[in-house]
């Protein structure tokens, strides 16, 4: 079902189309209020959000972006009807992208990433054996190191990352024949005998997908974890030690500021000037 045009901003100055996939099922959350923070920065982007869990609400290929959110819960479930229409939908929109020269541009994160993974067959989705909660190094795959959207992050770089699931066993069979690229990993753990996670994918120029939060605000994320109850939760799953680690990590510049600043924008502005491109060579074609 789609959803009736609702533009949230920019609406008359805007020359593209973004539809943000909501699935955080009306969760209360972070997320959706950080993309649209940085959405605001692009006034030549109109913006429409989608309840796609929640109400079923998914979009018709009238958009030229779309951004696929975080959210609870476990990947593998659905009711039956959301998930068969958003996965639908990528199959649309991938299959536009082979047939169009009108490209689509994607950005999946975590619960998102971690659902189109499962419907690609790219690895094994599970569930972790600890929640991963908090803020955590990533490396870059050999790949990764000339990812435009890392340009000017460390190797490690630091992400908020908070998952109960995860994509974990590469099927590099299905990974290689789609031409599919690994940009990152899950932090070293020599110490530790479990999987390491796929945290970034390169599935096309157009398509790129994150297993952590590019979007976290690092000063919004300190406002909300120095609120009481969000301290006493965090210090009861992860400890005082590490949640003032945490804490000290968001107040740092060269960490998550970073990665905030970087990927998001970056996916926007290459996005908007191949677009933009696009737009120009159909205008002198007419």
């Amino acid at each position: 079902m789609e959803q009736k045009e609702n533009y949230r901003f920019n609406e008359r100055s805007a020359v593209l189309r973004l539809a943000i996939l909501d699935m955080y099922d009306g969760t209360p959350n972070l997320g959706m209020n950080n993309i649209l923070e940085i959405l605001t920065l692009f006034p030549e982007i109109a913006v429409d959000c989608f309840d796609v869990r929640g109400k079923c609400e998914v979009p018709g290929l009238n958009y030229d972006i779309y951004i696929s959110s975080g959210g609870p819960g476990s990947p593998l479930q659905g009711d039956g009807i959301w998930e068969r229409a958003y996965y639908s939908l990528l199959d649309r929109l991938w299959l536009h992208n082979q047939k169009s020269n009108d490209k689509k541009f994607v950005f999946f994160i975590c619960h998102s990433f971690q659902m189109v993974c499962l419907h690609l067959g790219l690895g094994e989705v599970m569930r972790r054996k600890k929640e991963s909660f908090g803020i955590y190094p990533v490396h870059k795959t050999e790949e990764g190191k000339s990812e435009e959207l890392f340009s000017g992050l460390s190797d490690p770089f630091y992400v908020a990352d908070f998952r109960e699931w995860q994509v974990v066993k590469p099927n590099y069979f299905r990974i290689n024949k789609m031409g599919f690229k690994i940009m990152a990993m899950e932090k070293l753990r020599p110490h530790v005998d479990l999987e390491r996670a796929i945290m970034a994918i390169r599935f096309s120029p157009e398509w790129f997908g994150t297993q952590f939060h590019p979007e976290a605000d690092p000063d919004g994320m300190l406002y909300h974890f120095s609120e009481t109850p969000k301290k006493d939760v965090a210090i009861a799953k992860k400890g005082s030690k590490k949640y003032e680690i945490m804490m000290q990590l968001l107040r740092d510049p060269e960490k998550l500021v970073k990665t905030y600043d970087q990927i998001i924008p970056s996916f926007l502005n290459y996005a908007i000037q191949n677009l933009s491109q696009q737009k120009i060579s159909v205008n002198i074609q007419i």
